[in-house]
């Protein structure tokens, strides 16, 4: 696999220029609002020579400006609304109307700072990840005491040590009898994995409760952490530029505007007659429509706790028609629960509960916090022991008043209990086995859980025209089904690795993708699917980093809500766009006439802008279509939409 090394740091002139990027918008509006400002006041002064020449001077400026990057473009082969502002501006100005004039450069730089600070997304995806990135290794020197080397120092055949909940540094060969990992960050898998020697480790997996020694296999630089950082950096460069959703709309606005302007100054034979027209022609509705809507569409997203990253984010929900899912943590809750207790013959299931839960005090095992707490939960007094021991990557014994109980895995209880027969339990469930004083007690069932609210979000994002739904996961492919069963998926790819899933979304039929995800190995495939949607409340801040749109609450329906929000602003926006044409194509038809002057047209073009604009701000409050089932919204201040 061929791999792109991403770069820690951003070089100093790229970095200036994304900074004069960022603020450039913001200046430019900051700027017309105080020469606006400097020509009312000269106006009211009773200065207006003064202030003809201050707006005309500011308004061409401005337009000599914008004309820069329109050339750009056109060479490019692209054209947009700065078309049509420029014509706009210079017409008006021509024609004395200077205050019309700045009111189109307000119109055009507003809508470029608000269009900016909808679209601005956080790029720190990569740092994110590399920080969490091993750094320092324990490498075995020759007399056997172990070393502090950099994770970038460790060449493969290096021996090394791992110790209790570090992250192992590269990809290595476990030397150990056994060890417990964890692997969630990059399979997705909330259950550690029982590795015996001989077995793979990966880097970016978390040790158990005990020291290992591993055999590194691979450098750091090619290590699975490492492809993780790389998959991302390749996803960020594949995505396309978005086009302005108003620079579609521009090139045949432009066109019969400047010919209704055009045929209205050869009929009546006065050039006066073409700068009235093109005063009604003012792309304002076309330049702030979309990005209000955008605007007020996004916050009102993050009102209901969903962060959407820019307005062609927005777009791209509306039009979103498949939607593939990570299991753990996004369909699931992402940590173990008791789900049933199995006790043997004779025995009390809460007693089997209470006497392992009693055992389980003195484990490290991730499981064993479950246990408890399922005991805990049910009001169960634990017991003291008097002594225990804990059997690294197996289980606890450990000396109760109640007896003397072993809890863990199969093998560990029967060599107290001898050889049992366990109930077999369905796919998805864990067994932790029980023993007291030397004869089997049971079994307790674990399960990582559905998302209550899952079925209801994908039966909504059907609703919303999602044609396909799937699910993309590194645990096994039993859990998997499981899952998918419950939730009516057929599709399920298993067993996959941070950059199987970027194929497999890469691979998926060229309608919008989306990907739901939590983990650091979601990071490359939400970042290459064409919507990203992180679990934040819980998941990676490298996921979040990566993700498109980031939902901030535990709530699995909040992704089929931005999907609905995306629709409900995508379609006020197109609708504010054409209201304002309408509106300015019909009063430019009363212009051609010569029964609206310079002035009135002016003022009369205000009316339209505030009618989109006004138009675009109800993307700030739900459709129609309905609430969340059973969700008393009004109530609550809830603003889900259908």
């Amino acid at each position: 696999m061929s791999l792109v090394t991403a770069p820690v740091v951003d070089p100093a002139p790229g970095r200036l220029r994304r900074v004069a990027d960022l603020v450039a918008p913001y200046t430019l509006a900051a700027v017309t609002v105080v020469v606006l400002a400097v020509v009312v006041g000269l106006v009211l002064a009773g200065l207006g020579d003064a202030a003809r020449w201050v707006g005309s001077v500011a308004a061409l400026a401005m337009a000599a400006w914008t004309s820069v990057g329109m050339v750009k473009d056109v060479l490019r082969g692209t054209w947009g609304v700065d078309v049509l502002a420029v014509v706009a501006i210079v017409s008006t100005v021509v024609v004395g109307e200077y205050l019309a004039a700045m009111v189109v450069v307000l119109m055009l730089t507003g809508g470029e700072a608000l269009e900016d600070y909808a679209a601005n997304r956080a790029g720190r995806e990569l740092r994110s990840l590399l920080d969490r990135a091993p750094r320092v290794a324990h490498r075995i020197t020759g007399d056997g005491a172990p070393e502090d080397v950099g994770a970038d120092e460790v060449l493969p055949g290096d021996r090394l040590l791992v110790r209790p909940s570090e992250v192992v540094p590269v990809d290595a060969t476990l030397l150990s009898a056994e060890a417990d990992v964890d692997e969630s960050s990059l399979t997705g898998e909330s259950l550690p994995v029982t590795r015996t020697a001989g077995d793979p480790v990966l880097s970016g997996s978390v040790n158990g409760a005990f020291v290992i020694e591993v055999l590194a296999m691979r450098p750091a630089a090619e290590s699975q952490f490492q492809r993780i950082v790389a998959l991302v950096a390749q996803a960020q460069e594949r995505r396309a530029p978005t086009v302005r959703l108003a620079d579609r709309y521009a090139v045949p606005f432009t066109v019969v505007s400047l010919l209704i302007a055009g045929i209205a100054w050869w009929w009546s034979g006065d050039a006066t007659r073409f700068a009235e027209v093109l005063v009604l022609a003012t792309p304002c509705p076309l330049l702030i429509a979309a990005p209000t809507a955008f605007l007020a569409g996004t916050g009102r997203a993050s009102a209901s706790g969903i962060i959407i990253r820019g307005g062609d984010v927005v777009e791209r929900l509306a039009r979103v028609r498949t939607v593939a899912f990570d299991k753990t943590g996004t369909l699931t809750h992402g940590e173990a629960s008791l789900v049933g207790v199995h006790p043997a013959d004779t025995w009390d299931a809460d007693e089997v509960l209470r006497l392992s839960a009693s055992a389980e005090q003195y484990s490290s095992h991730v499981l064993a916090a479950s246990v408890i707490e399922a005991a805990q939960s049910r009001g169960l007094g634990l017991e003291t022991a008097t002594e225990a021991e804990e059997h690294g990557s197996n289980g606890v014994r450990a000396a109760l008043p109640g007896g003397q109980v072993s809890v863990g895995k199969l093998a560990h209880v029967e060599r107290s209990a001898g050889p049992v027969s366990p109930v077999d339990l369905p796919d998805g469930e864990l067994a932790v086995h029980v023993a007291v004083d030397g004869a089997y007690a049971g079994s307790l069932a674990l399960r990582d859980e559905l998302r209550d609210d899952g079925e209801e979000t994908l039966r909504r994002l059907t609703s919303l025209g999602v044609e396909e739904t799937l699910i993309l996961t590194g645990d096994t492919r039993a859990a998997a089904d499981h899952v998918a069963r419950r939730l009516g998926i057929d599709d399920v790819r298993a067993d996959l690795l941070p950059e199987d899933k970027v194929v497999a979304v890469q691979e998926l039929p060229r309608r919008l993708v989306m990907m739901v995800g939590d983990g650091v190995n979601d990071a490359p495939v939400l970042a290459a699917a064409d919507v990203g949607v992180a679990m934040g409340a819980r998941g990676s801040t490298a996921a979040s980093e990566s993700a498109d749109v980031v939902v901030m609450t535990d709530d699995l329906w909040k992704v089929a809500e931005a999907v609905s929000i995306g629709r409900r602003t995508l379609d006020v926006a197109l609708q504010s766009i054409w209201i304002g044409i309408a509106l300015s194509i019909g009063l430019m038809l009363v212009a051609a006439l010569g029964y609206i002057p310079a002035i009135v047209g002016a003022l009369t073009q205000e009316v339209v802008d505030l009618v989109a604009i006004g138009n675009a701000l109800r993307a700030r409050v739900p459709g129609r279509a309905g609430r969340r089932p059973g969700v008393a919204a009004a109530a609550s201040g809830d603003t889900r939409s259908a």
